[in-house]
């Protein structure tokens, strides 16, 4: 019997072709057509595949009762209701991995053009204005970055900027001294020391709004913020105001605590650069965490256990 599977997210044509053909899948990527699934058909469910973003929650477990797998698709899972699953007896996994490369090189890409201001300096090239007339943006090369977060991501990105020759500190739940890089015991320390603050921690209750106005104005007017971990990190408001007052220098955020709606707090602002939580997605990116997806699929339902389990 082909085991049936849930899908709440968005997958490409050829991944919902390769489930149809091999498993029973039922695409709910809308809130109504999950509700209606769910309530009508719940009992068939054994795995469901879903993203940090649309989690999955303890009263939605509670109706299907043949579930033995919630995967996301993606690293994050801060909206999948881990402790209730746990207790249910039900295998929560995530795709852990499959799109650090990908992250990494669009945090890196975001600082270099936020700091030389690739927005501002396409605009004035093409209104004819010639550099004599434009203040020198700085470089990246030597600056100091500090990394919120030094898992799989954070430390893809602190390799990407030792190539520039950045010194490179972090905060983390705990230090890792395996790493030769200087460790901060909380965000303020850090950002007071970095001369750019990238975020890449996952959501949730621990790390909401960690980034709020003490620690912006720790990073000061010469400093910048990158976001490519979660929108709740950063205090929406409170950056506004930094960025309106120039407590800071400008930010760069792949996401943000109204997604999908853009933050209309930010959007009149000249210097913030802002991409639709894409950071984590290429063609590649996609396919890997879909192969970890189906990896894990695959063992849980032989016995074998989980491949990258939460």
């Amino acid at each position: 019997m082909a085991i049936s599977i849930l899908v709440l997210n968005e997958i490409n044509a050829a991944q919902q072709a390769l489930l149809t053909q091999h498993y029973k899948p039922t695409f709910a990527t809308t809130a109504k057509a999950r509700a209606e699934a769910i309530q009508t058909r719940g009992s068939e469910f054994e795995a469901v595949l879903t993203i940090g973003l649309l989690g999955l929650r303890d009263d939605e477990m509670a109706a299907m009762p043949s579930l033995r797998l919630v995967a996301s698709m993606g690293a994050g899972y801060e909206n999948i209701d881990v402790a209730a699953a746990k207790a249910r007896g039900v295998i929560v996994t995530n795709g852990r991995g499959a799109n650090d490369s990908c992250v990494a090189d669009h945090a890196i890409g975001m600082t270099i053009a936020l700091m030389r201001d690739f927005r501002k300096l396409d605009r004035l090239c093409r209104e004819g204005v010639w550099r004599t007339a434009i203040a020198l943006p700085p470089q990246v090369s030597g600056k100091r970055l500090g990394i919120l977060g030094l898992g799989s991501v954070g430390e893809t990105i602190a390799q990407r900027a030792k190539a520039f020759n950045m010194a490179i500190g972090y905060h983390n739940r705990r230090p890792r001294p395996e790493l030769d890089y200087q460790y901060f015991d909380d965000a303020l320390a850090l950002a007071q020391w970095c001369d750019v603050l990238v975020c890449a921690m996952p959501g949730g209750a621990a790390t909401r709004h960690m980034v709020n106005e003490q620690v912006l104005q720790q990073l000061g007017p010469s400093g910048y913020l990158v976001n490519v971990g979660r929108g709740s990190i950063v205090d929406t408001k409170a950056l506004a105001a930094a960025l309106q007052s120039q407590h800071i220098a400008g930010a760069a955020l792949d996401v943000y605590e109204s997604e999908p709606a853009p933050p209309q707090e930010l959007i009149g602002l000249d210097n913030v650069l802002l991409s639709p939580h894409l950071a984590g997605w290429s063609p590649e990116a996609i396919e890997a965490q879909f192969t970890i997806f189906l990896q894990n699929l695959e063992a849980v339902f032989a016995g074998k256990g989980p491949v990258t389990p939460v």
